[in-house]
């Protein structure tokens, strides 16, 4: 959410975020409204003072009548007041952040900008196939047992890829975790940042409606899945428990930055997805993924972002994926960004890059919404944000099964997954 007095005092920037963005904001109402509600918190003010003080007059008995008549005009610009407030909230969180200033202007994924490719795209003597097509020869994706068990966009992973499943989990935390790996990062990538490891969380999978919503993630409603009877949705992604946990919270400036690395399930409904990518595990409703989530102060924010993007880049690089940065335009972006950077990485047997992770940098856009703030300076401030993917581990494990196939169908582990599956060094036909 933003600052109401940065709309007023900034309004076309504002209404170049919401054109942009392509958001259905009334802006015009929102400034309407604002007004109107200033106007009533001031006659509603003046009026309960001049209630108290006629309350306490010596008087008071000569003064019944007037008293009772104050106190039901009170009650009627009250009653306006809260009902102005109910909407003008509503619209306050409907209003996009402003993009930061190096971002892209486009109005989808065709705006978005190449900053640098990492790696070699491996030539093969082969064609390459297709990460379905080798879980289903090795017997280690299945989708239609799944299908059967559990409906379309559902899979099991099986033997090999179940452990390399685990293994890339801890091989995230071992870094994320461990402050001279962080370090290590830090300085190959000349940031000036803190070198706080992350705090490993396993967080919650259900998110109350109103919770999504100050993230600012619920919608497109579906997209998602809501238990009814619970009024409980299904998280997305683990950034969407992690990012709200310090909801309503003031945190201590030497605290900061807060960094967590969780990991959960997340759930997606794929709406509008049907007949694209439906073979395989790259488009499912259920995934697993490792996620950052980062609170700081306004002048480390965005070097936190580049820190994350950093990780990104050091756990792709130590796993021997070829991979791409991209910023990402305005019309891309979520609303709740300002600045949105993606990896994405090369899938051979698809012959293209496809988007791995995401790291999102806020501002004070969501802390601001859920009332995170910080004591410094002598006064109160919102927190910055940033959440990103560490691992998407479907995404990872289909770049690697990708990347690392044999001519003869079997796949080779990368070397530093390989002490988390017991030295094993290659996925090959049980």
């Amino acid at each position: 959410m933003l600052d109401i007095n940065f709309i007023r005092e900034n309004i076309d920037i504002v209404r170049r975020a919401i054109k942009n963005k392509k958001a259905d904001v009334d802006i015009d109402k929102l400034l309407i409204l604002d007004t109107r509600r200033r106007e009533l918190i001031k006659i509603s003010e003046g009026l309960r003072s001049e209630q108290n003080k006629q309350s306490k007059d010596p008087h008071l008995s000569e003064q019944i009548g007037a008293l009772k008549a104050l106190k039901e005009h009170l009650k009627t610009f009250e009653t306006e007041l809260a009902d102005v407030e109910k909407e003008y909230d509503k619209l306050m969180l409907e209003v996009p952040n402003i993009p930061c200033a190096d971002t892209p202007i486009g109005g989808d994924e065709s705006g978005n900008v190449v900053l640098v490719e990492v790696g070699d795209i491996p030539k093969f003597e082969f064609k390459p196939k297709e990460h379905w097509e080798l879980g289903v020869a090795l017997d280690v994706i299945d989708t239609e047992r799944a299908a059967k068990v559990s409906g379309s966009r559902f899979a099991y992973l099986k033997g090999g890829l179940a452990l390399m499943q685990f293994a890339l989990i801890q091989f995230v935390l071992s870094v994320l975790t461990n402050e001279k790996m962080l370090k290590k990062i830090i300085k190959k990538n000349k940031l000036n940042i803190s070198s706080k490891p992350f705090c490993a969380i396993v967080p919650p999978v259900f998110i109350r409606p109103d919770i999504f919503q100050k993230m600012g993630r619920l919608e497109p409603k579906d997209e998602r899945y809501y238990i009814p009877s619970d009024d409980l949705y299904l998280i997305g992604s683990a950034e969407h428990t992690l990012g709200s946990m310090h909801a309503d919270e003031f945190l201590l400036e030497k605290d900061l930055p807060i960094r967590y690395i969780g990991y959960s399930t997340a759930f997606r409904r794929e709406a509008g997805s049907y007949g694209k990518d439906t073979r395989g595990i790259l488009r499912v409703h259920q995934f697993d993924k490792l996620e950052m989530e980062s609170f700081s102060v306004l002048e480390n924010a965005l070097e936190e972002q580049k820190f994350f993007v950093a990780i990104q880049g050091y756990l792709f690089q130590e796993l021997g994926l070829p991979y791409r940065i991209v910023n990402i335009c305005i019309g891309d972006m979520g609303a709740p960004d300002a600045r949105q950077i993606d990896i994405e990485t090369w899938m051979p047997g698809q012959n293209t890059y496809r988007e791995t992770h995401t790291a999102d940098y806020m501002t004070d856009y969501q802390s601001r919404r859920l009332g995170i703030r910080v004591k410094r300076n002598g006064r109160s401030e919102y927190v910055h944000m940033n959440d990103a993917t560490a691992i998407a581990i479907g995404r990872t494990i289909i770049a690697i099964v990708e990347n690392y196939q044999n001519e003869n169908g079997s796949i080779e582990i990368p070397k530093a997954l390989q002490k988390y599956m017991n030295g094993q060094t290659q996925i090959k036909k049980r």
